[in-house]
């Protein structure tokens, strides 16, 4: 005969309910078959676990040790359960993201509320990080999630589309230009312009339109970030362009967004990892993000 979990089932019920009637009703069985399964498992363990009074059980010290062990054992059990649970309701569920600087502050939060207003006890991690550690990154299977610029996959990742919108013009609200729905190259001429850094792949596009167009622009201000762009624009630093996502995120009654005659396609996309486990939420957050996509999409046909 050895130990087994009934055994610690009986004890533990006889602790907690402070005698054999009471532990018969919590195990749904007899008081003899609890005495029984009691006496069993004195013998096994070559001590006596209570002291018998009058038809009364005293615990010994040797019992109340071993409670405390079984009360320990049980938690983690019981802990073990809820988590189970949780995750059979996607609940406790984590999804990690990876993303560029630009997309934590523009379409992720909007798809992340949407996400975690149907699973409130889910929760988001975010890390922003620049291109080309973000590829990198994924490669190593270290996220859930990447939204990347990138046009291909990177080594051990899938790719998906998500949005493919042009860059936009930002410019003070008050300033003689925002009387127009659209901006062309020869508006710029002559105006502070708050640029992206030097050696930025959108910069390079940027130069090229003004000096395919013969445009002379003032390089005011020049920034590494999307959002500090918009931020220097708003202090009427300078006119801009921008991508539509961080520029809608910044509209405000200061900041004012209109189209550019000329197309230069920003595009973003969803890096999967191909060894990592599919966390069952993945799916909905990029269903969220693609809607949230499409909602800035048409936005920005109504500038």
């Amino acid at each position: 005969m050895h130990l087994t979990h009934r055994h610690v089932e009986v004890f533990r019920a006889v602790m907690t309910a402070g005698g054999v009637t009471g532990a018969a009703a919590l195990l749904h069985t007899s008081q003899p078959t609890v005495s029984r399964e009691l006496a069993r498992l004195e013998h096994l363990l070559g001590y006596p676990l209570f002291e018998r009074q009058k038809g009364r059980l005293k615990a010994t010290a040797r019992a109340l040790a071993l409670f405390d062990e079984v009360q320990r054992s049980y938690q983690g059990l019981e802990r073990v359960m809820e988590r189970a649970a949780e995750l059979g309701r996607a609940e406790g569920e984590r999804l990690s993201v990876l993303c560029l600087p630009a997309l934590a502050h523009a379409l992720l939060p909007a798809a992340g509320r949407s996400l975690l207003e149907r699973h409130p006890a889910a929760a988001l991690s975010v890390t922003p990080q620049e291109s080309p550690l973000l590829e990198e990154w994924m490669s190593a299977q270290r996220f859930d999630l990447g939204l990347t610029e990138a046009r291909e996959a990177s080594p051990g990742t899938e790719i998906e589309p998500l949005l493919a919108l042009d860059e936009v013009c930002v410019l003070p609200a008050g300033h003689r230009l925002a009387g127009k729905r659209w901006l062309e190259p020869k508006d710029f001429e002559g105006e502070a312009f708050v640029s992206l850094a030097v050696g930025d792949p959108y910069r390079v596009q940027i130069d090229a339109v003004f000096a395919d167009a013969g445009v002379r622009r003032r390089m005011a201000v020049e920034t590494h970030s999307a959002v500090a762009v918009c931020a220097m624009v708003e202090a009427e630093l300078g006119l801009a362009l921008v991508n539509p996502l961080t520029a809608l995120a910044c509209t405000n009654e200061r900041l004012a967004v209109r189209r550019f005659s000329v197309s230069m396609p920003y595009r973003i996309s969803a890096l999967r990892p191909l060894h990592r486990p599919t966390q069952p939420l993945l799916k909905e957050l990029l269903a969220s993000l693609r809607a949230e996509a499409k909602r800035q999409a048409e936005v920005l046909r109504r500038v």
